[in-house]
């Protein structure tokens, strides 16, 4: 009998994906050709400015969907097209980066948590392929019962940062939304938005459902087992 979790995470998550990205894509092309009369940068430097935040910048990066915030240096960075940009879409991608600083000046613990995460997270994508790859050798070094919760560390990370990262980017698109509204959107351009933001969202929603699905394939497999004998 075919195993249900090994096909949600085959074919599942997958065609999820994929239709998640395709309505994402569809709805940020349909509202960039919605003007306004601000560009990206200048609603991020308006939202920064209006909450108070005096020490954080405003940056163009080069690429598509490269538009973050990096609580390290206290910049706002937002790709070229977002950041040049007068439309719908690249307001609602700005102001949500905004929103991640704003959580940052308010000390928003689950930002702090994931911001921790992040050291742990480099070392577990280096680990995965190296545990996919070799853990017949590594089981002869550390053990079957030593390898399978390296395995399960590994693996679990991920979910666990997925999980941390869903609440942190659905606040910083209600600060986004927020403020939008006070800061007069019409009614139409913010819906606009707000379904701009919820497809973008989407994609952390697959995302974390596919690392929880992985790490529970992976965890009945190892805990299913009893190890050699």
């Amino acid at each position: 009998m075919t195993d249900p979790l090994f096909l949600l995470l085959l074919l599942g998550i997958p065609a999820l994906s994929q239709y998640v990205a395709t309505q994402m894509r569809r709805h940020f092309a349909q509202f960039s050709r919605d003007p306004m009369q601000v560009s990206g940068r200048e609603a991020a430097e308006y939202m920064l400015q209006s909450n108070g935040i005096r020490d954080v910048r405003v940056m163009s990066a080069p690429g598509q969907l490269t538009d973050h915030y990096d609580p390290r240096n206290k910049t706002v960075n937002l790709s070229e097209v977002v950041y040049n940009e007068r439309n719908v879409a690249a307001v609602a991608v700005a102001t949500h980066e905004c929103g991640h600083a704003l959580q940052d000046a308010s000390g928003y613990k689950l930002m702090s948590l994931r911001s921790s995460l992040v050291p742990l997270m480099r070392i577990s994508n280096v680990a995965i392929p190296v545990l996919a790859f070799g853990g017949a050798g590594l089981s002869q070094l550390l053990g079957y019962h030593g390898t399978a919760l390296l395995c399960l560390a590994a693996f679990g990370l991920p979910a666990f940062f997925s999980l941390v990262t869903l609440p942190v980017e659905f606040d910083a698109s209600r600060r986004a939304l927020a403020w939008l509204q006070d800061a007069g959107m019409t009614e139409g351009n913010f819906q606009s938005a707000k379904k701009a933001l919820f497809w973008a969202a989407m994609t952390y929603v697959v995302g974390a459902l596919g690392a929880i699905a992985q790490a529970l394939f992976f965890a009945r497999f190892f805990l299913g087992r009893r190890g050699p004998r």
